[in-house]
């Protein structure tokens, strides 16, 4: 009976001290931890959807499910056919608008010898109107005083108008020469014109050709692989997706109460749970601007009386330091447990030198 007592007495001494000592630890603030920790935590990437930009068949699949893609190797051919003739019409439409200027410039040049002929057959009707002028005016002094035939004076009254009348039609057809030239340079400037609306449409029409064939715009392994060879897919419809591996990052959310000292760049170390035995480190890449509910549809607005505080959590997003062998067998949705060492002396916004880099 006094042995038992005595183990009682020490019990309860033990249980006493480990309360006292213990209960400094609980009654201490979660900010004030010197790391956080989350299970609320998963590995991500930023997928990229592959859509054709335009309908058709497709005529060939080159890549096949969970295979991995280097950026600019083909993905799949879509029918090109009918792309083809449409390219093919726009390269004539070129040709011909070629043709059509290269026309116009050669009348333009001839112009310009019509021109010169036009001028010269003035000059030369100038001369022969004065002529014929002196002419006139000298038979006509004659047959005042008798020392010139009434027929001579009418065959130089004549001739006057003859040359008269010629220098006009000169007059008139390099007018309408030079109208005509006016009216070819305007028609010159409407076909290069068409020449350019031709090779923009030929353009557009090799810019849709290259929209048959899609290319991996980023290294990464392809997933949700829909493409087979003879289906039809619509413009805007993605048909696969590539998971870029190498660029996977951890998104963990944490407890508002847990955010007080976290600051970007701070160390992390990640435990996986497909990965036992294994630490990964990183470090703090971001703090969302705003907690998940806050870009809900319907955002929860507590301004009833009956309200219950509910502690929300932000999303944090952690990268993955390089040069970690063992990170590479991250998958997308993995559970990370991370811990945050909120005591390094981190400035608020600017990432630390990675020492294992």
């Amino acid at each position: 009976m006094t042995t038992t007592r005595k183990v009682q007495i020490i019990g309860g001494i033990v249980l006493i001290a480990a309360v006292g000592v213990s209960l400094p630890y609980f009654n201490s603030k979660e900010s004030e931890a010197t790391s956080q920790t989350t299970d609320d935590a998963y590995v991500k990437a930023d997928f990229t959807m592959i859509s054709p930009r335009i309908s058709g068949t497709i005529s060939q699949v080159s890549i096949q499910e969970n295979q991995p893609v280097k950026a600019g190797q083909a993905l799949l051919n879509i029918d090109d056919r009918d792309l083809r003739v449409a390219l093919d019409s726009a390269k004539a439409q070129v040709a011909t608008a070629q043709a059509g200027i290269a026309s116009l410039e050669a009348q333009i040049t001839r112009q310009s010898s019509l021109l010169q002929e036009a001028r010269t057959q003035i000059t030369a009707d100038t001369a022969d109107l004065t002529l014929a002028k002196a002419n006139q005016e000298r038979f006509t002094n004659l047959s005042r005083d008798g020392s010139a035939s009434l027929q001579a004076k009418q065959q130089a009254d004549a001739q006057y108008q003859v040359q008269l009348a010629r220098q006009q039609k000169s007059q008139s057809t390099l007018t309408a020469v030079e109208q005509q030239t006016s009216v070819l340079r305007a028609d010159l400037q409407r076909a290069r014109a068409s020449l350019e609306q031709a090779r923009a449409t030929q353009a557009a029409a090799e810019l849709n050709l290259s929209y048959a064939h899609l290319t991996a715009p980023v290294d990464g392994v392809v997933a949700q692989n829909d493409a087979r060879t003879g289906a039809f897919v619509a413009a805007g419809k993605p048909v696969l997706t590539i998971v870029p591996l190498n660029a996977v990052y951890v998104e963990a959310s944490f407890r508002e109460l847990q955010l007080a000292r976290m600051r970007i760049g701070q160390p992390v170390a990640m435990s996986v749970d497909a990965l036992p035995g294994i630490t990964l480190h990183g470090h703090v890449e971001s703090l969302a601007p705003a907690t998940g509910v806050s870009f809900s549809p319907l955002p929860a607005h507590n301004a009833t009386g009956n309200f219950t505080k509910i502690v929300q959590r932000l999303p944090v997003r952690i990268s993955i330091d390089p040069g970690q062998q063992d990170a590479l067998a991250l998958r997308v949705g993995m559970s990370v447990h991370p811990v945050i060492d909120v005591q390094a002396n981190t400035e608020l916004g600017k990432a630390p030198a990675n020492p294992r880099s």
